[in-house]
């Protein structure tokens, strides 16, 4: 196995040293073939990975897009799917709230604000907008995932609606619930014991982990969590402060899930969180549309063709921002636009989405390295589950580099007030690769009267739970590169 990541290669760079090493390793890779072809071959097929195997930030825009009718049936799921998940969230938010104090005052409901950030917009602008023309047209928001209770992070949609959909399985089964029982005899001794007889367990780089983790472990469940070598040293403290046990990799994330399945695999009590595969964590994310369907009409914003809404996703495996996006077009259909946006070191959606390889190929494969400052989106390997059932739905993926993400920071925060940490940042990368491709405006019919009144949504992941010291740093590290 590799050896742990140091701190410098968690927060590379792109340098003409990268570009260097990146063409050196194609060079190597070009001798063995990756689906019958050499990189090459691939190269002249998709000419967009020359960017992505040189470190570029770059874009693409799906011309695989259909129109939203066509393509639901894809992922296999319906709107009855979300309506039961956000049904199973109502029915235990009592339990939430007596488990989670910080809760009460939205009576165990997690959710998060959406908030108009004006002078980020203004900052924006003055940074990256010249000409004119590249000014951000219509209104734009954050959605702020980065301060969602119990996690601090969009996996608190996903990873706690897992958990409790288990639990509720085991209970039922059980005899321990009844249908129209309070939720919260789910917190008595006699549900705590029998809690304690089963066990969770994940992989993760950090953000996923401490959602189920702490609310397996508020459960009475034991939690194990399998984490990756890039995953922050805070998190794995924070998990083992409420008593998960914590299984430590000197490799990537892939590594760590399929060491964790593995185990789960021969242990008939143990329920593996499968983040690569699991439709019961992306109908948990996909609840988060109607959420944000309220607010939106809390504050009076029309989302139709008229006015079209994009809500840019950070992306790692892919299936928060998949499961968000699956939400977000039962409500709002073809009036809004998805799109991802990943570290140029770990561009796995846009490969596999852009290839046509979705996760049949990782970005080693390619020779890129997948070591990001953004630990929550350092994955080499699209789930597969996310990449072929969204592959109709998503309008474009965009890759930024770590340098760019530290600016981000330290924009927002100088900005707005608000405090996110590097892999959340990457949403506000997507606006201006939207503005610069007049083809995919004009294809979707987007003219300068309907982005006009557009809302455009960053969709802040993860951040609030980041200990003070270590968020200064990233401001600090934002400014000196602004």
């Amino acid at each position: 196995m590799p050896g742990p990541a140091t701190n410098a290669t968690r927060t590379s760079t792109h340098t003409d040293a990268d570009t260097a090493t990146a063409s050196a390793t194609d060079a190597r890779a070009a001798a063995r073939t990756i689906h019958g072809a050499t990189v090459s071959e691939w190269i002249a097929r998709y000419p967009k990975l020359r960017d992505l195997i040189d470190l570029t930030p770059t874009a693409w825009f799906n011309d695989r897009l259909a129109p939203t009718a066509q393509a639901l049936p894809d992922v296999g799921l319906t709107v009855a799917d979300v309506d039961d998940a956000a049904a199973r969230l109502k029915r235990f938010a009592p339990l939430i709230a007596e488990l989670f104090p910080e809760t009460k005052p939205t009576a165990g409901i997690l959710e998060s604000p959406l908030r108009a950030v004006p002078d980020m917009q203004a900052a924006l602008d003055e940074q990256y907008g010249r000409p004119l023309s590249d000014q951000l047209p219509g209104q734009l928001w954050v959605k702020l995932d980065s301060e969602l209770p119990v996690s601090g992070s969009i996996k608190a949609r996903g990873g706690i609606y897992e958990v409790l959909k288990h639990a509720e399985d085991l209970a039922l089964a059980a005899g321990l619930l009844h249908p129209g029982d309070d939720y919260r005899t789910l917190a008595s001794p006699e549900a705590r014991a029998f809690f304690a007889r089963h066990t969770i367990a994940v992989g993760s780089t950090g953000n996923l982990g401490l959602s189920i983790g702490i609310m397996a472990a508020a459960l009475g469940f034991k939690a194990a969590v399998h984490m990756s070598a890039d995953a922050r040293q805070w998190k794995k403290d924070k998990l083992r402060s409420h008593g998960v046990n914590v299984v430590e990799y000197e490799s990537d994330y892939s590594v760590a899930v399929a060491a964790g399945r593995k185990q789960a695999e021969h242990d008939p009590t143990t329920y593996f969180v499968d983040d690569e595969n699991s439709p019961t964590l992306f109908l948990g994310y996909a609840v988060a549309a109607r959420r944000l369907a309220g607010q939106l009409q809390t504050f009076d914003i029309p989302v139709d063709m008229d006015h079209p809404l994009f809500v840019y996703l950070p992306c790692g495996v892919g299936g928060g921002p998949g499961g968000v996006s699956f939400g977000l077009k039962t409500v709002f259909g073809d009036a809004v636009h998805c799109v991802f946006v990943e570290p140029t070191h770990s561009p796995c959606m846009f490969l596999g989405e852009y290839t046509g390889l979705f996760n049949d190929a990782s970005v080693q494969d390619f020779g890129i390295d997948n070591r990001t400052a953004a630990d929550g989106l350092a994955v080499g390997r699209a789930s597969g589950f996310v990449a072929r059932r969204m592959a109709r739905l998503l309008d474009g993926f965009v890759t930024v580099d770590d340098d760019e993400l530290f600016r981000m920071v330290a924009l927002l925060d100088r900005a707005s007030g608000y405090d996110i940490e590097p892999s959340s940042a990457a949403a506000f990368a997507g606006p201006q690769r939207v503005l610069k491709d007049a083809d995919y405006r004009r294809r979707l019919g987007l003219t300068d009267g309907r982005m006009a009144h557009a809302t455009h949504i960053a969709w802040a992941t993860g951040g609030s739970m980041v200990p003070r010291d270590e968020m200064a740093e990233y401001i600090a590290r934002g400014e000196a590169l602004l």
